[in-house]
């Protein structure tokens, strides 16, 4: 047995118990869930080392359930007397809190049986020396870009984390996790003028990351391209989505179609069900199984089986997203999509999000624009999930008869998610770089506001 394997076990071991005596002191019904992580970052600015944090951390989540009462406690002290407390807690907890005909552990067919390994460890732990080495690496390519005139900072970090949860109705589940990132922060330009910009990795398995001298080219070469910005009038343009600020669309989309929301009536696609949301040909997938994923799970937060859903095929919506509360309330079968933290009680989200390739490429998308935004960055958070009415800033590249021109900036788009959905095009160049992914987007006809 590896160690990672007799870690988990132990970690059920001492869930299993603690559900037990919730149960033997009067519990209707309970689950527990752990997490263990450990991180380990570096930063690195200007050729010298800057900080270097490692934090480790164990934190325990209990939900107790009496009747249709609920109460969740938690604790980062796992000795037998602070377990004993916190059950005692939560048992008093329970007791006084209102009835709540939704809540509950999830239906015993529903429990994930068989566990599949998705190959999200990497058991190799790198050195602090081995994480500048790839920091000061990445910020020396990205100075070496003519125009790049200063350092924000470069950074590189690995961390595990390991989840474990017990049900009283029959789940146990475990596994491991591991993470590994690198970014380089740069700026452009002096006085006024200056630019800043950055680019990314991170992966599960070391061997995925990017390469770090790539990754600080890319960074230093963005920030140039943004120096000396112009401003566009207010008009109706054609707007393209850069990928890294595409994949934005799709969180407001899922938030639209979370079974929470929609159960309270406080979503704009609550009637839409069944219906076209999207433009033809428009398939939103989620995926919790993908190999490596970055948000990929072998099971939800309630010890459900997930699986690949098509939350939209062809424009069409399939499903909303739930975990069993929000089911019940609406009368439905939990999708598998409960997410669980240690204070709180499961609710629904995605795994790994994205919009299946459209069957164009990125400069056929661009090449009929005569003029349009380019958008390579968004600002605020200007979203209204019960109208859907979309303003945000941004910033990015004015578009010239399909060519990216000069860049621009202070700008707001606005529209609404219900139209824009119905007029998004995708190009054919989805990469996997997020938990959430999408093409480069097109969509015709949104108001940019500037001078």
């Amino acid at each position: 047995m590896s160690q990672k394997s007799a870690d988990t076990a132990n970690d059920l071991d001492l869930l299993s118990d603690l559900v037990a005596k919730a149960k033997r002191a009067g519990a209707d019904a309970a689950d527990a869930i752990l997490f263990e992580s450990t991180s380990l970052e570096v930063s690195y600015r200007l050729g010298a080392r800057e900080d270097l944090e490692r934090s480790e951390s164990k934190d325990l989540g209990l939900r107790i359930i009496l009747g249709q009462k609920q109460a969740i406690v938690s604790s980062t002290d796992i000795s037998p007397a602070s377990l004993e407390e916190s059950l005692q807690r939560g048992l008093a907890m329970a007791a006084s809190m209102a009835d709540d005909p939704y809540c509950g552990l999830a239906e015993t067919d529903r429990l994930c049986k068989k566990i599949p390994d998705l190959d999200l460890y990497d058991p190799t732990e790198p050195t602090p020396e081995f994480l500048y080495q790839m920091a000061a690496e990445a910020e020396a390519a990205a100075l070496v870009v003519e125009g790049v005139s200063n350092s924000e900072s470069a950074g590189a970090g690995w961390g595990t984390n390991r989840i474990a949860l017990i049900t009283s109705n029959g789940f146990a589940g475990g596994y491991a996790t591991s993470s590994h990132s690198l970014f380089a922060s740069v700026i452009a330009g002096e006085g006024t003028g200056m630019e800043r910009d950055y680019d990314f990795t991170s992966a599960h398995h070391a061997a995925d990351l990017a390469a770090a001298a790539n990754i600080g080219t890319a960074a230093g070469e963005r920030a140039v391209r943004r120096l000396n910005p112009r401003k566009v009038k207010s008009q109706k343009l054609p707007v393209v989505f850069d990928p890294r600020v595409a994949h934005s669309l799709l969180g407001h989309f899922t938030g639209a179609i979370s079974g929470a929301s929609v159960a309270r009536g406080t979503s704009f696609l609550k009637d839409s069900l069944g219906k076209k949301v999207f433009a033809n040909g428009i398939t939103i997938v989620d995926d919790p199984h993908r190999p490596r994923g970055l948000a990929s799970k072998p099971f939800d937060g309630e010890g459900v089986e997930n699986r690949k859903w098509l939350l939209v095929e062809n424009g069409e919506l399939t499903t909303w997203i739930m975990d069993s509360a929000a089911a019940r309330q609406l009368g439905l079968a939990t999708t598998g999509h409960a997410s669980r933290g240690t204070s709180g009680p499961p609710s629904a989200s995605t795994t790994n999000l994205y919009m299946q390739p459209g069957t164009c490429s990125r400069e056929a998308l661009l090449a009929d624009v005569t003029a349009g935004l380019y958008v390579s960055e968004l600002i605020g958070f200007g979203v209204n999930g019960v109208t859907g009415d979309y303003s945000r800033g941004a910033a990015g590249f004015w578009i010239e008869n399909g060519v990216l021109t000069h860049p621009v900036s202070e700008l707001t788009i606005a529209g609404n998610l219900r139209e824009m959905f119905l007029n998004v095009t995708p190009a054919d160049d989805l990469t996997f770089r997020y938990g959430s992914n999408a093409p480069t987007l097109r969509i015709d006809g949104l108001m940019v506001a500037g001078t």
